[in-house]
């Protein structure tokens, strides 16, 4: 597929005002609104365009596995700081677009974080570039970060450029026994140190942490965090990333990101804790979940539910009059006749 194909068949779609689904493989379907639109499928329009090592920048078009970006970054040891989840074979462009961090995103930051620039093709079907392959490239509005989760509903990620960076030295991840809420106060006081903590999580009494860095600053924060050192630890983060940890098993689940500071919110069903107590993770029908993210400074996700639950609840917390009135004109200004990724970020737009 060339990226010819896209505009042509965005700008039909437009024309006779038909939705678009965007669809890259398919590996994110189950979350955000609901699907809706002719499927506009780019997993054909792949490839990596352009990787510079020595300058930590890939671009890569929007259908490229994530799986075939990593290979080529291993081999020169540079990685994905974020650690995006790969599910079943997820592109480049579904990666920004759902805007999901691993992880390390506790110590590297979110995807957001790493994107340079965008090729976008947007609701008329005009094809618009921002950023570029350098953090200081931008003038004006960072429209780039902007794409990162937006779901599609902006327009068509054609190409990203991505930041890259090397795969640390040393890794050493240690596993100590407590409950929920010494696990906060203790991720809260290691968090005020200088360790080099790249990843942390908690699971019915037990915290697994990790270590990345030189050589010496693992082997001295280990020596001094005590813990127990985890059995095969890399299979351990994968199952994180990749949710395939029981903690992550259930028909419905909740996704909070509040201040690592808060404490419990009182709810029932508590599965998973991490980066560094920022990100808690409840499984159930959760009734009261929303108001309780939300007077702890944070907001609450419906990550995953049956189709019947996110008609109900919305996958996203409600946006403020204000915020919609924003939201509405970004949507307006990228896509006039509302034909992309309709209702998955949220039902009004």
């Amino acid at each position: 597929m060339q990226l010819d194909d896209i505009v042509s068949a965005v700008r039909s779609a437009h024309e006779s005002h038909t939705p678009l689904r965007i669809r890259g493989a398919g590996s994110k379907d189950f979350y955000g609104g609901l699907l809706a639109g002719e499927v506009l499928d780019v997993a054909a329009h792949r490839g990596i365009v352009a990787y510079e090592p020595t300058e930590l920048y890939l671009t890569a078009r929007c259908g490229t596995p994530l799986a075939e970006i990593e290979a080529a970054l291993a081999e020169k040891g540079q990685m994905l700081a974020f650690e995006p989840p790969h599910f079943s074979g997820a592109t480049v462009g579904g990666c920004v677009a759902a805007g999901l961090s691993g992880p390390r995103r506790q110590q590297a930051g979110a995807v957001r974080d790493f994107v340079l620039g965008v090729k976008l093709v947007d609701g008329s079907g005009q094809v618009l570039n921002f950023g570029g392959q350098v953090m200081k490239n931008v003038a004006g509005y960072d429209v780039s970060r902007l794409i990162a989760g937006s779901l599609g509903t902006l327009g068509v990620i054609a190409e990203v450029t991505l930041k890259v960076l090397p795969r640390p030295v040393a890794e050493q991840t240690l596993v100590f026994a407590m409950d929920s809420g010494e696990a906060l106060q203790k991720l809260n006081q290691w968090g005020g140190q200088p360790l080099p903590v790249s990843a942390s999580f908690w699971h019915e009494g037990r915290l697994w942490l990790r270590l990345s860095g030189a050589s010496a600053a693992v082997e001295t924060a280990s020596r001094k965090l005590g813990g127990t050192p985890a059995v095969s630890p890399d299979q351990h983060w994968i199952s994180i990333r990749e949710q395939t940890h029981p903690a992550f098993s259930g028909d419905i689940l909740w996704r909070l990101a509040v201040p690592s500071t808060a404490p419990c919110p009182g709810l029932d069903g508590l599965r998973a804790i991490e980066w560094g107590g920022a990100l808690r993770w409840y499984a159930g029908e959760q009734a009261a979940v929303r108001g309780a993210a939300s007077r702890l400074g944070g907001h609450a996700v419906l990550y995953r539910a049956p189709e019947s639950l996110r008609c109900l609840e919305g996958a996203f917390a409600p946006l403020s009059p204000a915020l919609l009135a924003l939201h509405r004109r970004l949507k307006k200004a990228f896509d006039p006749r509302g034909i992309l990724n309709s209702g998955r970020l949220y039902a009004e737009f």
